[in-house]
């Protein structure tokens, strides 16, 4: 018994992967190709993934934002579980990754679930407030450039209904969050950790969930 987080080792990560994620073979298939890349980090955990399958079932989710896609590892998880009519406002600059992501899409069978926008996320989503969308959203995935962490989120809770959840990655930033000084990343995210502990628009937590996911429930 313990009342600290377990630190996790490779071996304890095997048994993770192996006993705790329902991992599809699309899904499988798609993490296999991405740790050929260089990039390979960016791509979020499989647990991470099972993780926001299940909040967007617990949350009967409909209409989901997603800002950063990389090759589509978590928009993958997402859609797998979203109902036929589900929606994937899928945010990104990059047609080299996300080419990647919508071949695995399409293979999965869920690409009519996801309205990729290679455009600039905050022309994205300030277009969708400008289109009457405010309000409209049930979750969304911040997962992009930590420097403007704070402007998406900013949109994302004018996007969200009251009751929706904004999920935020990389918020421990492999612990150099704890640390003095570094670089405009790592002080960016080190101001969004504060601001959203003191937010009172949003019931928040901070879990040591691979590098680190805060949880932040729009009241």
């Amino acid at each position: 018994m313990s009342n600290r987080t377990l630190q996790m080792t490779e071996q304890l990560e095997r048994y993770l992967i192996a006993t705790g994620c329902r991992e599809s073979d699309v899904l499988t298939h798609l993490r296999t190709e991405t740790a050929q890349r260089q990039d390979f980090n960016m791509q979020i955990a499989p647990e991470q993934g099972q993780f926001m399958a299940l909040l967007i079932q617990l949350l009967n989710a409909r209409r989901i934002i997603e800002v950063g896609v990389f090759t589509g590892y978590s928009s993958l998880s997402m859609a797998e579980v979203l109902p036929d009519d589900g929606y994937i406002l899928a945010c990104d600059v990059n047609p080299e990754t996300t080419a990647i992501a919508r071949r695995y899409w399409q293979a999965a069978g869920v690409d009519r679930k996801v309205d990729l926008q290679l455009a600039s996320a905050l022309d994205t989503l300030n277009k969708a407030l400008t289109d009457g969308e405010a309000g409209t959203f049930d979750m969304a995935f911040i997962d992009a450039d930590k420097t403007s962490y704070d402007d998406y989120y900013e949109c994302c809770l004018r996007l969200l209904r009251p009751g929706g959840l904004v999920i935020l990655d990389n918020m421990l930033w492999s612990g150099r969050v704890a640390e003095e000084g570094g670089d405009a990343d790592t002080e960016a995210l080190k101001v969004m950790n504060q601001k959203i502990h003191r937010d009172d628009r949003v019931d928040m937590v901070l879990l040591p969930l691979a590098d680190g996911v805060t949880l932040a429930r729009k009241r």
